[in-house]
């Protein structure tokens, strides 16, 4: 029960983008597209997952070196590293997607989402399991915040808005509303 409740509680009520604001970035930057979005979305939940699961077994190994004070600037490095693994990896086997991501692939490097997620897994003191469960759903919630918002990115370049309200000013209040619709979901796990 306790790791549905993990899982529920990244995806939907502590969302990363929606409700913690964090990976603001590549949310408004990959989500002009559907396609990219779920490719960026893939991306995020490989590098969240991974990236959790190695920084919580060398947090470990800080902690047993009594080295806690490092934890951020080794977080940084593996998710940096981890980074260049997957840009490799896409730039060879799907160089499309890794154009159409274009600069936003890298950016997973300063996402704050996941070095946020790292730190909050250590923070909160879950098992391997629960960090694993936690990461997966972080990056589940994340993927379909893009997608949403791609999807409603997509519909909104269809329809006739005023000249004002058109590109960012509509992607910014249309991300506040999506924001608005998930803070609907506060309070249904503590977490």
């Amino acid at each position: 029960m306790r790791l549905f409740l993990i899982f529920l509680s990244a995806v939907l009520v502590n969302n990363f983008v929606l409700a913690r604001f964090l990976g603001i970035c590549p949310f408004l930057g990959v989500s002009k597209r559907l396609s990219t979005a779920t490719g960026m979305g893939m991306a995020v939940i490989f590098v969240m997952t991974l990236a959790s699961v190695i920084t919580w077994l060398l947090n470990l190994l800080l902690v047993a070196l009594n080295l806690e004070f490092l934890t951020t600037i080794v977080f940084i490095l593996i998710i940096a590293t981890l980074v260049q693994f997957v840009e490799l990896f896409m730039k060879k086997n799907s160089p499309a997607l890794y154009e159409a991501l274009g600069i936003y692939l890298p950016l997973i490097t300063t996402n704050c989402a996941i070095l946020g997620l790292a730190l909050l897994n250590v923070l909160n003191g879950y098992s391997l399991l629960e960090t694993v469960v936690h990461s997966v759903a972080a990056g589940v919630g994340f993927t379909m915040a893009l997608v949403i918002f791609a999807g409603i990115r997509e519909r909104l370049e269809l329809v006739d808005v005023p000249e004002s309200f058109k590109g960012l000013a509509s992607a910014l209040v249309t991300a506040g509303l999506l924001s608005l619709a998930f803070m609907g979901f506060q309070g249904m796990v503590k977490f």
